[in-house]
C-alpha cells in the first residue's frame, strides 16, 4: 500500500511539473505575429502649458482617425500592429496611458484615438528622456512579435535629468529597437518664463534617435503637430523607404514636413 501511494505521489508531482512547464511556455507559443510593434513616448513635462498639451494630445488623436493610418496598416505583409501610448516626464514619472492594443483596421484606430482622448492628462516636472526610453523597453516583453520594435519619442526639450540618453539610448537599440523622434521646435517660453531650446531638432539627431531606419520627423510649433504626427505614423507604419514621402504612397493632404534625418 506505502508503494502505491509513493507511486500515485510521484505521478501527481509529474504532472504539476508538467503543467507548469506547460503553463510557462505558453505566453511564448502563443505570440501573435505583427508587422510592427510601436511605443508612442510622449512628453508631459511641465515645460508644455495647458494649451500646448490639449493641441498636442488632440494631435495625436486626430493623426489615429484619419483613413490613411489604416490603409497604411493593412498594406503592411500581415496587416496589423501592435501599438501603446505612454506618457513621460522625469525620472520618476513614466505611465502606460494605452496597453498594448492589436491594431488591424480603421475601427481598431478609432479605438484607440478614442482611448487618449479619454485619458486624463497629468504634468509632471523635469524631462528624462532616458528614464522613458528605459520605461519602454520591457514593454516589448508581451503577447506580440513584430517584425519591427520601435519607440517613437515626441518633446520638446533635452535630457535634464536621469542617466546619459546616449547609455539609454544604446541601451535600447542593442535589443533591437528603434527609436524615432518627433521634436517640437517652437519660439515659446516655458509656464515657468524659461526661453524655448533653440536646436531641439539636432539634440534629437545627435542623441535620441537610433536604430535599423532610424528617423526624425520635426514639428515647427504645436499648431502643426496634427500634421507631423500623420506624416511619421503613416512612413512608421508603411516602412517606406528613403525617398518615398508619406504623401504620394497614401494619398494627398498631408502637409510637407521637414525631411527626416536618418542615422
Amino acid at each position: 500500500m506505502l508503494h502505491l501511494r509513493q507511486v500515485a505521489i510521484r505521478k501527481l508531482a509529474c504532472l504539476v511539473l508538467l503543467s507548469s512547464a506547460l503553463f510557462a511556455r505558453q505566453p511564448w507559443a502563443t505570440l501573435l505575429e505583427v508587422d510592427l510593434e510601436l511605443i508612442l513616448a510622449v512628453d508631459v513635462s511641465r515645460s508644455i502649458d495647458e494649451d500646448e498639451a490639449r493641441l498636442q494630445r488632440e494631435g495625436y488623436v486626430r493623426a489615429w482617425r484619419d483613413p490613411r493610418i489604416a490603409r497604411a496598416i493593412q498594406n503592411g505583409p500581415l496587416g496589423r500592429i501592435a501599438v501603446a501610448y505612454v506618457e513621460w516626464a522625469g525620472t520618476q514619472y513614466q505611465q502606460i496611458i494605452v496597453n498594448w492594443t492589436l491594431i488591424k483596421d480603421a475601427a481598431g484606430a478609432q479605438a484607440f484615438a478614442d482611448a487618449i482622448e479619454r485619458s486624463p492628462r497629468i504634468a509632471e516636472s523635469w524631462t528624462s528622456i532616458s528614464a522613458a526610453l528605459d520605461f519602454c523597453v520591457p514593454m516589448f516583453n508581451n503577447a506580440y512579435e513584430g517584425t519591427r520594435r520601435v519607440i517613437d519619442v515626441s518633446g520638446d526639450g533635452s535630457n535634464n535629468r536621469g542617466r546619459p540618453i546616449r547609455s539609454a539610448r544604446d541601451d535600447a537599440i542593442a535589443r533591437g529597437i528603434t527609436i524615432n523622434g518627433l521634436p517640437i521646435v517652437n519660439d515659446r517660453p516655458s509656464p515657468f518664463g524659461f526661453a524655448a531650446e533653440k536646436d531641439l531638432d539636432k539634440y534629437y539627431e545627435q542623441n535620441v534617435i537610433g536604430g535599423p531606419g532610424a528617423f526624425m520627423t520635426v514639428a515647427i510649433g504645436f499648431d502643426t503637430f496634427t500634421q507631423a504626427v500623420l506624416t511619421k505614423l503613416i512612413k512608421e507604419i508603411a516602412n517606406l523607404p528613403a525617398g518615398v514621402r508619406p504623401e504620394d504612397a497614401f494619398g494627398g493632404g498631408l502637409a510637407r514636413a521637414p525631411e527626416p534625418a536618418a542615422n
